[in-house]
Order: C-alpha cells, then structure tokens, then sequence
C-alpha cells in the first residue's frame, strides 16, 4: 500500500512478455476510416510496429505511422513500411513486445494540490492515529512554521475512521499552537480539524470565545458541550472556512508551476496524457489556470490539462459563474478550461451523501442545492460555454442532478456527474438519452473485509452492498470515463493499470478482500475504453485524441506487457516502457 497523501510513484515489475493474442472476436488490421488514409508518397517521422490496440470499436492492428505529431496510417505492416524513409523516419519495432495503446486520461483528480502540498504543507498518513497527529505530526508542523515564518499551517490525510468526531480538537490544537492558523483536511477533503486561529480568522467566533455564526450553508461545525467550536468541521463549512487564509503564500504562481512540473512527471510515467483537475481554484486564486497557460505557450506542457472553477453553495452564484467564464483567458491548445465544479452533497460511507432509503440512524445526508438551483445554475453555465461537473454520490443526490441537467441545460455540453454511489434505475437511461457524463472511480470496486463489514452496518441495505456502478453504464450506453480522485484514494492505485485490475478482478492484490458488486465489474475492452476514448469524450477531446486514428494527435503508450493476455491477477504489473505526446517520447526523457 502506498503511504497516504504522497504521489503515488509505480513500482517496476520484472514479467514475463505475453505472446501476442486474443485476435479472437476484435477487429485486426482496420482503419478508424479508409478514407483517411493518406498518399503512400508522404513520408513519416515515426513508425511504429507492434500489437496496437487502437481504442477504435476494440480493434487491433499491426502499424502506424506519424507525421508532424499526427497519425497519418493506421493498419498493417506492409501499409506503414510504405511511410518509411531511410534516415529520416524513426522505426520502432515492438512486435512481440508488450502492448502498444493510445495514452489513458484520468477525469477527475487533484495532483496539483497534492505537489504544491509536498512543498508548503503536512501530510497525516492513513494509519496515523489522534494520539500521533496531535503529539508529533502537529508540533513538527508548527516548528517548521515558526522557522520559516508561515501565516498558515495546512495539511491534509488523517482517516476519518480513526478521528472520533466528539473530541475537543480545537482546544487540542491551541495547546500546541494558538497564534498561527490551523488547518488540516481529512484524506478525502470533505472535513478538516481547526483551531482557534482559524476559526477567528473566518469569523466563526472572536479572540474571547464569543460564538458569532456556526451557520454555514451546505455544511456543518461540530459544537461541544458547551455550544462553542470543537474544531471539526465538514464539508461546505470547512471549504468557507479556509477562505479566509493567506493563499498566495501556500500557492503562488512560481509553486503553481513547480506542481504542475510534478504533476506532468507522475501523468506521464504512469501513461496518462489527459487530466481534468477536479479543483483547480482549491486556493481560491487563478494561480493553476496562468501557470499552466504559461508552461504550454513556452513548450513545457506535454498533456492535456483540463481545469474546472469551483462553486460552493456559500457563494454568490452570479459572481462564481462570471469568474469561471472569464478564465477561459488561459485557454491553450493543451490548457482546457471549460467547466463548473460543485457538490451536489458528501460521501456516503460517511454519512454526508444524499441517499434513498435513509440511513439506519434515521438522517439523510447532505444536500447542498435544492433542484432549482441546480437547475438554474446548469442553465446559466451551460450558456456561458461551460459544462457542470458535478461531485453526486448518493442515489437521491444524482437523481437531482440528473432533473437539473436535464432541465436546465444543453445536450450537447456534456454536463457531467463526479463519483455516483449508485443510481436510481430509472436514471440510467434519462442519463444515455441526455448525453450526460459520468466520471467514475473504477478502482472503487473493492473494498477490504474490515471495511466492507462496516459498511453494512452503517448504510441502508440496498446500499451497503451496492456501492459504485460501472458495467450498467456501458449497457445503457452512457459514456464512462475514469478517475483517481487522487489524494482522497491515494491509499489505493493511481495508475491506468492497477485501476484496471481492480475494475476487471474486483480485487486489489495487496489487500484482503472479496469483489464488491461482481455483477458490475468490467471485461478488459472496457476498462481500457473508459481510461482512453471516453476520457476524450469527457474532456471534448474524441476528435484529436482518446485513439489511434488517421489525424489524431499520436498519443500513445508502448507497455511491457499485453493486458489482454496477461493473467487478470497481473494486469497490475503493466506499467508504460515508453509514453508519447505528439508523436514525441515524453516519457522517459
């Protein structure tokens, strides 16, 4: 298991190269069009032989050929060797290699906070229990603080499961530092622990203890016995909380570079070439929108970054819409900056998503939009040009935003659901007849034993064993695209392939535990269709990359493996010998 909060870094595995196979029942040696493909006379930059597994419908074929970063052949071999020219066109044979594949998008994450995090803030591991937070992880973060001057101590990573909500963290806290700003986010980033500082500094309460507003919409600020702050906040709350703190400290635009530089080295030797930032105003300035713009007007961004504004039910709308249109000024070719983010409602295993039937302890999550406003909100952005990305994982908190996207906004802007802890049946197929989106987690189909014996204790039955859908999506035809939500499942894999395994096998080989809802794991053909094309669908992109096609860009990966052939217990072990951008190695350098 990979240490909580870090980027998560693919270990090397020595296997042995499948054989090429599985030609059965997929298409072999055909073209995304045949009449795209171009005059024999033009010569090629690159050629690559190989298995080519082409995204395209689950065809394979033999060979492509690359000129000036776009596929101009994409067949057999005899058709490629047409495109080579002695000492000018690089060949690469990897026939009787592994696999080769177009690269893999991740639709939803925040590397970004994490890089920026490894600089300027604490990290909490997942095992790290209250007595070892509050007696080495907090005071090693406030020494480092008073050393180097921080107005501000942020961190993020402590397991919800082992921080008892009734324990008075704020006092805790000022114990070991009560003139610096506390404020440490959870692994999921759904609650945070806070001192008085903190607090102070939003307004929640004055210097003397005096209460002013614990009344914060679309979240919650536990109080103690005595009606003040215990410094456990969630959701919404802590999100209006922390805007209040010294960002351009945290996140300046120098260190925003520096983790989108981090951020590209972990995509790329992963194999992903696309990724939506799930958060990309999380330190409330523009910082991540101009250094991307600037990396990729200098050459330096060799993927496509996707970005989405973020709107809190604490906002003013109005204003949040009119920002989020107006960063569209750091457009690039491979900067994309077209969608609105909110949260419909929290995460069911901890009590915070909107769900139907109703918890056993009788409450039913939180909502944080009534359908109008959703609704209107999808209207207005959807007419600004951008598209709802919407974080949805109770059954009933989907269900409304299904109502809203389909009441207020466009077809065609792809209006997208985040996360979905099941679905209502009626929804799937309003869902395919909308063209709405959805970006699932698919390595959240398994789950350990200890934890799987919690959850059906803590959720409605109906739910607790029915947890996250994936095969229902391509049986309705709703378009299905991949994501980590890295850090807040940076206990698990990150990578293209280990989330493979998981959404084929139902189970993650490090640790013990049975499939979770066998009955929506996917074949092989779809993990990989849900990790390549259908991230480009997501991300407006299906028309220049996601596969190999005559004139796409000519991203790709060159694996050490095959993960058809392979067995289904070592899919984990892919990992890219080689990723392309534009028809040039990117990967390694």
């Amino acid at each position: 298991m990979k240490e909580k909060g870090k980027m998560p870094v693919s270990e090397s595995f020595k296997v042995p190269i499948a054989v090429i196979g599985l030609v059965m029942g997929m298409g072999m040696f055909t073209y995304c069009s045949e009449s795209d493909k171009p005059s024999s006379s033009e010569k090629a930059d690159l050629v690559v032989y190989g298995k080519i597994f082409t995204a395209e419908d689950n065809e394979l074929v033999e060979a492509f050929a690359v000129k000036d970063g776009k596929y101009v052949y994409v067949g057999d071999k005899a058709g490629a060797a047409a495109y080579v020219q002695d000492g000018k066109t690089e060949v690469v044979d990897y026939s009787g290699e592994g696999l080769v594949m177009p690269g893999c998008g991740n639709g939803h994450a925040h590397y970004a906070t994490v890089a920026s995090l490894w600089e300027v803030g604490t990290f909490v591991g997942y095992e790290d229990d209250v007595d070892t937070f509050l007696g080495e992880i907090v005071p090693a973060a406030v020494g480092k603080a008073r050393e180097t001057g921080a107005t501000l101590i942020f961190g993020l990573g402590w397991n919800v499961m082992l921080y008892p909500e009734d324990l008075p963290y704020r006092k805790l806290l000022d114990d070991i530092c009560s003139d610096i700003p506390i404020y440490i986010a959870d692994d999921e980033g759904h609650k945070a622990l806070v001192n008085s500082a903190t607090l102070v500094k939003a307004g929640i309460m004055k210097a003397d203890g005096t209460v002013m507003n614990t009344d914060i919409r679309g979240g919650e600020i536990v109080l103690d016995e005595d009606g003040t702050p215990s410094g456990y906040v969630k959701e919404q709350a802590g999100t209006y909380i922390r805007s209040f703190m010294d960002y351009e400290s945290i996140f300046s635009l120098d260190l925003a570079k520096k983790s989108l530089e981090i951020t590209q080295e972990q995509l790329l030797s992963e194999g992903y070439t696309m990724c939506l930032d799930g958060w990309s105003t999380y330190f409330f300035n523009e910082n991540l929108y101009e250094a991307a713009q600037q990396l990729d007007l200098a050459g330096d961004l060799h993927f496509v970054l996707g970005t989405a504004y973020e709107l809190e039910s604490w906002m003013n709308v109005d204003e949040v819409l009119s920002k989020a249109a107006a960063v569209q000024k750091y457009a690039t070719t491979h900067v994309r900056t077209n969608w609105l983010k909110l949260f419909m409602d929290g995460t069911v295993e901890s009590g915070t998503g909107f769900i139907d039937p109703i918890y056993p302890d009788g409450h039913q999550g939180n909502a944080n939009w009534s359908e109008e406003e959703l609704t209107e909100i999808t209207r207005k952005a959807n007419e600004k040009g951008l598209t709802m990305h919407v974080h949805a994982m109770g059954n009933k908190g989907v269900n409304r935003v299904v109502n809203a996207f389909i009441s207020g906004g466009k077809d065609e802007m792809r209006n997208t659901l985040v996360h979905v802890y099941n679905v209502l049946q009626a929804d799937y197929l309003r869902m395919a007849e909308h063209n709405i989106h959805v970006a699932a987690s698919l390595l959240w189909h398994y789950n350990d034993t200890e934890f799987q014996e919690a959850l059906l204790e803590i959720l409605p039955a109906g739910l607790n064993d029915k947890g996250y859908p994936l095969k229902s999506f391509f049986d309705y035809g709703i378009n299905v695209s991949s994501h980590t939500d890295f850090p807040a499942t940076s206990d698990a894999p990150d990578d293209p392939f280990g989330i493979m395994e998981i959404a084929v096998t139902g189970v993650y080989q490090q640790e013990p535990g049975k499939p979770w809802w066998p009955e929506e794991l996917l074949t092989r053909e779809q993990a990989l269709t849900a990790l390549t094309i259908n991230v480009a669908r997501q991300m407006f992109l299906e028309n220049e990359r996601g596969s190999i096609c005559t004139g796409k860009y000519a991203d790709f990966l060159l694996l050490n493996q095959d993960v058809f052939t392979c067995p289904a217990d070592q899919i984990h072990a892919t990992e890219p010998v080689a990723t392309y951008f534009e028809g040039t190695k990117v990967y390694p350098m």
